[in-house]
């Protein structure tokens, strides 16, 4: 019998060695490209409301504004834009409009008293806003303008401007209201009476109730988003800590994503500076905007991830 030379076996050993460790290098080669392909496919088009009002597509393309500040504002279905309009020389309370992609307003109801900060499409046509001003008040209009729900809001009127923000009308027929000074998020039946409450550790701008039945708090200065149980305790914290580079530059705007993503704008930032960015439970960034405008985004409603329209209902 042939004789087997003695390094056959080490050498055929080596050389499998070497096949399975570039077959490893190959996979993980792989797993990182492919990771980072996964990565840059997060994208998402966007209405921003603000010092500007304009809307951006997936590549961050400006493809409409609107020439005026604006509050807070929906994308409707047929592509027309509600908005809530900050105080100026044409409306010196503030004011609710819808306009068409070409700037052409088919609703308007101006503000009766110093701002107008909320808007919020209804069933039936009928829109929801809130006015700041010695007599704080969230009103249900037609689109006659008919004021078919009038709430007198329990808040602080030694300073209009940080009375309410992003109230928002709750699929139990009430309405969820941030009160900033006040320190305060409360639910108010249709009737006036307070039936919920949680107070916040800063100025709430934006509270929403979610489908398990917690509330989401953007609060501003603060620079946290805080997410809170039916008892008002905190269940979940974001502040500048958790995040590399403190992007939280005061947290007005927040929406939560169908994939339980938390996207918060940072209402000072400036020019280069990050406007937008979306956050996973873990607290870790995936997405992030940035743009040369001097202004910030005041809110904002995201439209498509990818490419493909949110489902559901906007939560914001």
């Amino acid at each position: 019998m042939p004789t087997e030379h003695p390094n056959t076996f080490g050498t055929l050993l080596m050389a499998a060695f070497r096949t399975l460790s570039v077959a490893l290098l190959w996979v993980s080669s792989v797993s990182v490209v492919l990771a980072e392909e996964a990565k840059a496919k997060i994208t998402h088009s966007f209405l921003a409301t603000g010092g500007e009002t304009f809307l951006l597509d997936g590549a961050g393309k400006q493809i409409w504004k609107y020439d005026h500040p604006s509050r807070d504002g929906w994308m409707m279905p047929k592509g027309n834009v509600l908005l809530a309009l900050g105080k100026g020389k044409k409306y010196p309370g503030g004011a609710v409009v819808e306009v068409t992609r070409d700037g052409k307003i088919v609703f308007e109801f101006a503000g009766t008293q110093s701002e107008v900060n909320t808007v919020q499409p209804l069933e039936k046509g009928n829109i929801l806003l809130t006015e700041a001003g010695a007599k704080p008040r969230l009103l249900e209009i037609d689109r006659k303008g008919k004021i078919l729900v009038e709430v007198p809001l329990q808040a602080q009127t030694r300073d209009h401007h940080l009375q309410t923000r992003m109230a928002r009308k709750l699929a139990n027929g009430n309405y969820l209201v941030p009160q900033l000074l006040d320190k305060v998020v409360r639910e108010y039946t249709p009737a006036g009476k307070v039936v919920w409450e949680a107070k916040t550790p800063h100025w709430p701008f934006t509270a929403i109730r979610l489908d398990d039945g917690n509330t989401l708090i953007g609060c501003t200065l603060g620079n946290l988003v805080i997410e809170v149980d039916a008892k008002g305790k905190t269940v979940w914290q974001l502040t500048n800590d958790d995040l590399p580079g403190k992007p939280i530059n005061d947290a007005c705007g927040v929406q939560r994503l169908p994939n339980g993503n938390t996207v918060i704008t940072s209402h000072h930032a400036t020019s280069g500076q990050t406007k937008l960015f979306e956050v996973t439970r873990e607290k870790k960034i995936v997405w992030t905007h940035k743009d040369d405008r001097k202004s910030g985004i005041h809110h904002f409603q995201i439209l498509d991830t990818a490419g493909k329209p949110l489902e559901g209902r906007p939560l914001r």
